[in-house]
């Protein structure tokens, strides 16, 4: 039985819930590094969502009191058509690279990535994807 027939027969949707001690303050980070727009001030959530016509999952930056402590439990990867351009973007926005970039899967998947934290420290991935020709060799 698939996940979409124990639901009902429907997709469910998924929003992103990123805490943070300031969602204003970090909107247009997201923005940027998202592509999306702002979709809504709601004072202790800034809500962000795609381009209109565009795909992808809300992104809700939730007020939380306490900064962020130990290592985050989920957290984004981005795929950017260009991610050395998109690392090197992100970190003229606030961004810091955390290590060197991982490559262990670079020989046999032709993919790496490097981890970065956003300006209040909220971690991420930002992926370099396989080119198109080496994606459908690998299925």
């Amino acid at each position: 039985m698939s996940a979409v027939s124990r639901a009902g027969g429907t997709s469910v949707r998924v929003s992103v819930v990123l805490d943070t001690v300031d969602p204003r303050a970090i909107a247009g980070f997201w923005c940027e590094a998202l592509g999306y727009r702002e979709a809504g001030d709601l004072g202790a959530f800034v809500v962000l969502a795609p381009e209109p016509g565009d795909e992808g999952p809300v992104v809700i930056l939730q007020w939380v009191p306490e900064e962020r402590a130990g290592k985050n439990r989920a957290h984004l990867d981005l795929h950017p058509a260009d991610a050395d351009e998109h690392v090197a973007r992100l970190e003229r926005l606030g961004a810091r690279r955390i290590g060197d970039p991982v490559t262990e899967l670079e020989a046999t998947l032709g993919v790496r990535w490097q981890r970065m934290a956003d300006p209040q420290g909220n971690e991420f991935c930002v992926v370099t994807d396989p080119p198109p020709a080496a994606a459908q060799e690998g299925t």
